[in-house]
């Protein structure tokens, strides 16, 4: 690809390994999912594999200029739709009863967008796994009482176990970003705990991460303090705690009670 026009607006890096490419293909070859959506198919090196699995494989790429190399995959279970994640209707192509993978090699801007995506659609992957910028894949798996642990590391506790499973050094790219890379896996939880409303509950975790160095007696200064320190004294916890301190199930609580009140 020398004479491809790399386009730093889509955060273009391919990747040319193939052995993190076979690591890749590992974290999701023993399952079985109605089908596989991918998200940056870029040059096709992951798409090839993917159509392997012997499943349907449906796959977004917003740059149009890269037809010429993904239409030498030739598949009858592949379908290559170019236009951006971003703006499809999930509902014409998934069902909430289908169970699928989601796989992406996506810049770190539209990681949270694309995440949320599926979030607020309520149509959500079974397994994802996703290359990420290393800082944003640790902040994403992090937990409690880490530096790296934030709202959105408990917005996605709540939906999956979340596991970091490899770096990826940025020479294994072409052109050579200016950072490292990381592979994530996100697997839905098969039993989700009771949330009376979801809104509520996100809306409180990032209320309660506003100001991470701020205790929660500070953070949460709108909502019933007498109510969230009676929860928090049954973790031998106080509103003096930080946000960072809680784990993704005290804040559902925290959201449930405060919701019923």
């Amino acid at each position: 690809m020398e004479k491809f026009k790399f386009k730093k607006k889509y955060g273009q890096n391919f990747l040319e390994n193939d052995l993190i490419l076979r690591q890749i293909i590992e974290l999701i070859k023993n399952e079985e999912f109605d089908f596989i959506i991918e998200v940056g198919a870029g040059s096709g090196i992951l798409t090839s594999e993917l159509v392997k699995l012997n499943c349907k494989v449906i796959s977004f790429e917003i740059d149009k200029s890269l037809k010429q190399y993904l239409d030498n995959i030739k598949d009858s279970n592949l379908d290559i739709i170019y236009e951006d994640f971003l703006n499809v209707d999930l509902k014409k192509i998934i069902k909430p009863t289908d169970n699928f993978a989601f796989i992406a090699n996506i810049p770190y801007y539209i990681t949270t967008p694309i995440i949320n995506k599926f979030i607020n659609s309520n149509l959500l992957p079974t397994k994802a796994v996703i290359m990420v910028q290393k800082e944003l894949g640790k902040r994403l798996c992090a937990s409690p009482k880490s530096s790296e642990y934030g709202a959105i590391s408990v917005i996605l506790n709540y939906f999956y176990k979340l596991s970091y499973e490899f770096d990826v050094d940025r020479k294994n790219f072409y052109p050579i970003p200016n950072v490292d890379s990381a592979i994530i896996m996100l697997k839905k939880r098969e039993f989700q705990e009771h949330l009376l409303n979801f809104e509520f509950f996100k809306t409180l975790v990032y209320k309660a991460f506003s100001q991470k160095r701020k205790t929660l007696k500070n953070n949460l200064g709108e909502y019933n303090l007498e109510i969230i320190s009676e929860i928090l004294n049954k973790y031998k916890m106080t509103t003096n705690a930080r946000a960072e301190e809680l784990d993704y199930k005290i804040f559902i609580e925290l959201a449930n009670t405060l919701y019923k009140s």
